[in-house]
C-alpha cells in the first residue's frame, strides 16, 4: 500500500488495553495480550491500531494521568513488550497510533511534584496557579468535567491549582514554551520508535484565557444534562491560541519519513471542529467526528447531519467517523441490538476514515457493573448520573472457556454473555463478525467505499439513501432501513452486501423490499 494517504483509505481499531487480552494473570490486559491479538485484527480487515494510554500512572484515571510519557507501566509490560508490539504489527501490514494525553499530567509526574513544591520552584509556571478569589474561593467558576469545581486548594503554597478532570490530574500550563519543549521531546521519543502517529487527548483545551474570565451560563443547560455544562466553557477551552500549537504538532509529525498522522480528540460543534483541520490543511489529519454518537438514530436525523459535516469540512479535508468509544456507550447499546447490524453498514459506508471501538464488531453491549465493582472515578463521583464508562470498558471475549479466554485470573471489570465471543462468531457465517469482515473486505477492494465521493439521495419513509462513486463513475448504493418494520427503496443492480447474507447476489430492478432494520449496498 502506498505509504501517503494510508490513513484515508485506512480504517482504525481502538483497543483498550486493560480490556483486551491478559497474559500474566492479573485480571488486566496488556501489551503481550495485545500482540498475541494482532493476527485476529488483520484479519478483520483493519488497517491501524489505537492503543489507550498504557504508559506508568497511579490508574486514578486508567492511564489518562500520565507519570512518565516515556514509558509503560508495569501492569501492561514493559518498553521492550512494547517495541515488540509495534514490530509485529508492522509485520502483518498494522499501523499503530497511541494515545497521548498533552493537557494534563497526574500529580504523580515528577513535573508536577516539582511545581509543587514551593512557589519558587523552577517548574511552578509548567502548571496552572492561581491565587484565591478575594473571598478566599476558587479563581473563578470553572468546572471540572468529572464533578464540582476545576481549581484545588494547595495548603502548602496558598494557592489553587487547574484541574479539568479529577484533582489528581492537574492542567499543564500550554502558554510556557518550556512545557512546550518537554512535551514535544516526548511525542519524539515515541516517532523514534516508530509509531504511525497520536491520538491527542483533549485537544481542544490545551490552552486557557490568560485573563481567567468567569465562564459564561449556559442558556441551553437543563437539569439531566452533564453538570459541567451549567457553564459555556468559552475561557476554558478552544481558545484561539490552541490552533498555533496543533499546527506545531503537525510540523513535528511531517519531519518524519511516512505519514505519521495527528488526530485530535475534539467534542465541539461542527463550525469549529473542522476549524482544527488548519486554514491550509496544516492541523490536524483527523479532528475526531463524534456526531453519530450523539445522534438519534433516525434517518432524516443522519441524513441533515452528514450533509452539515460533508458541507463545513475545509478544501482537501479528509472525513472521519465514530460511533462508539472508551467513554461513550456501545453501538448496539444506543442504537439497539437489532438496528447494531445496520449502524455497521452506515459506519463502514460514509465518506472518510471509520474509526471501530474493540468489541463492536461481536455486537457487544454495555456490561451491567453491580455498585460493588463500579471503579469509574467519573461515577463514584457523580453516582446515579448514569455517567459512569465502565459498562463499556468490559473484557473482550474471545471464547466460551474459563473468563472468555480474557484472563486466568480475576477480571478488572466483569464480562458479558457468555454466549457472545469471537470463537462463536468466527464459526457462524451469519454473525456479526462476519458482517464486519465482509464489510471490511468490501470497503477495502471498491475505491468508490475508501476513497469515492458520498451522493446524499434522500430519505424515503425510515430508509436512507446515498452512494458512493469512485472516480471513474463506477457506483454504489447503500440503502438503510432505521425501522422495526419493513421499508422500500428504489434500487436497480445486483446486492452486494447486505445484513442478511442470504440476499448477496441477488438482482434489484425496481422496488427493493427492505426487512426490519435492514441494509444493503448495491453495485
Amino acid at each position: 500500500m502506498d505509504e501517503r494517504g494510508w490513513w484515508r483509505r485506512g480504517v482504525v481499531y481502538q483497543i483498550y488495553p486493560r480490556s483486551f487480552q491478559d497474559t500474566n494473570g492479573d485480571g488486566i490486559g496488556d501489551l503481550p495480550g495485545i500482540e498475541r491479538r494482532l493476527d485476529y485484527v488483520a484479519d478483520l480487515g483493519v488497517d491501524a491500531i489505537w492503543i489507550s494510554p498504557f504508559y506508568p500512572s497511579p490508574m486514578a484515571d486508567f492511564g489518562y494521568d500520565v507519570a512518565d510519557y516515556c514509558g509503560v507501566d508495569p501492569i501492561f509490560g514493559t518498553l521492550q513488550d512494547f517495541d515488540r508490539l509495534l514490530g509485529a504489527a508492522h509485520a502483518r501490514g498494522l499501523k499503530v497510533i497511541v494515545d497521548f494525553v498533552p493537557n494534563h499530567t497526574s500529580e504523580a509526574h515528577p513535573w508536577f511534584v516539582e511545581s509543587r513544591a514551593s512557589r519558587e520552584s523552577a517548574k511552578r509556571d509548567w502548571y496552572v496557579w492561581r491565587d484565591p478569589a478575594p473571598d478566599g474561593g476558587p479563581p473563578n467558576n470553572w468546572l471540572s468535567v468529572f464533578g464540582g469545581g476545576a481549581w484545588e486548594f494547595d495548603p502548602a503554597t496558598g494557592q489553587y491549582f487547574l484541574h479539568s478532570y479529577l484533582k489528581q490530574q492537574p492542567d499543564l500550563n500550554w502558554r510556557n514554551p518550556e512545557v512546550e519543549a518537554a512535551v514535544f521531546e516526548a511525542l519524539r521519543f515515541w516517532l523514534d520508535r516508530g509509531v504511525d502517529g497520536f491520538r491527542m487527548d483533549v485537544l481542544w483545551m490545551l490552552v486557557k484565557d490568560e485573563q481567567f474570565r468567569d465562564n459564561p451560563p449556559n442558556p441551553d443547560w437543563r437539569p439531566g444534562m452533564l453538570p459541567h455544562l451549567r457553564f459555556h466553557p468559552a475561557f476554558s477551552t478552544d481558545r484561539p491560541e490552541t490552533m498555533a500549537i496543533v499546527r506545531r504538532m503537525r510540523a513535528l509529525l511531517d519531519s518524519y519519513p511516512g505519514e505519521r498522522v495527528l488526530i485530535g480528540e475534539i467534542y465541539l460543534p461542527i463550525r469549529r471542529l473542522v476549524a482544527y483541520y488548519g486554514e491550509a490543511g496544516d492541523g490536524c489529519h483527523m479532528p475526531f467526528n463524534f456526531k453519530l454518537i450523539q445522534a438519534v438514530w433516525e434517518p432524516r436525523e443522519i441524513d441533515a447531519l452528514v450533509r452539515r459535516y460533508e458541507g463545513a469540512l475545509p478544501d482537501g479535508a479528509w472525513p472521519n467517523w465514530v460511533m462508539a468509544n472508551h467513554d461513550n456507550p456501545r453501538i448496539a447499546a444506543k442504537v439497539g441490538p437489532e438496528a447494531a447490524r445496520a449502524a455497521a453498514v452506515l459506519l463502514l459506508t460514509l465518506r472518510g476514515t471509520p474509526t471501530l471501538y474493540y468489541g463492536d464488531e461481536l455486537g457487544m453491549e454495555n456490561v451491567p457493573i453491580p455498585p460493588e465493582r463500579v471503579v469509574d472515578p467519573w461515577e463514584k463521583n457523580e453516582p446515579g448520573q448514569g455517567l459512569g464508562r465502565d459498562p463499556e470498558r468490559t473484557p473482550m471475549p474471545w471464547n466460551d472457556g474459563r473468563n472468555a479466554g480474557f484472563t486466568e485470573g480475576e477480571p478488572w471489570l466483569p464480562l458479558g454473555p457468555e454466549e457472545l465471543n469471537v470463537a462463536a462468531q468466527a464459526r457462524d457465517p451469519d454473525s456479526m463478525l462476519n458482517l464486519y469482515r465482509r464489510l471490511l473486505k468490501l470497503r477495502r477492494a471498491e475505491p468508490a467505499l475508501h476513497s469515492g465521493a458520498w451522493v446524499p439521495l434522500g430519505v424515503h419513509g425510515e430508509v436512507l439513501t446515498y452512494a458512493r462513486e469512485a472516480a471513474d463513475g463506477r457506483r454504489l448504493t447503500v440503502a438503510i432501513n432505521f425501522a422495526d418494520r419493513p421499508g422500500e427503496a428504489r434500487l436497480d443492480g445486483e446486492i452486494v452486501l447486505c445484513t442478511d447474507r442470504a440476499r448477496e447476489g441477488e438482482r434489484v430492478s425496481g422496488t427493493l423490499r427492505l426487512k426490519a432494520n435492514e441494509a444493503v449496498i448495491v453495485r
